[in-house]
C-alpha cells in the first residue's frame, strides 16, 4: 500500500445513483442452505423465493406474539 494517494482528479459522487437499489448478499450456514435447497427443488422454485417466504412467515408469528 503507498503512503500517500493522490486524488487531485477525483470526482466526488462519481458513480453515486440515487434510488438505486443494493441488493446485500446474505451468507446462510450448509446445514441452513441444504435445507432450504432441498424445499426450493420440492417446489421447483429459486432459493431466494424459499428464504423470503420462510421469513415474512417469521415476520407474521412475531407480529402475532407481540
Amino acid at each position: 500500500m503507498r503512503k500517500e494517494y493522490d486524488f487531485s482528479n477525483g470526482v466526488r459522487g462519481k458513480f453515486y445513483r440515487q434510488g438505486a437499489k443494493l441488493n446485500l448478499p446474505v451468507y446462510l450456514d450448509k446445514e441452513v442452505l441444504a435445507f432450504v435447497k432441498r424445499i426450493a427443488d420440492k417446489n421447483k422454485t429459486d432459493v431466494s423465493s424459499i428464504v423470503n417466504e420462510l421469513i415474512r412467515t417469521d415476520m407474521q408469528l412475531a407480529d402475532t406474539i407481540k
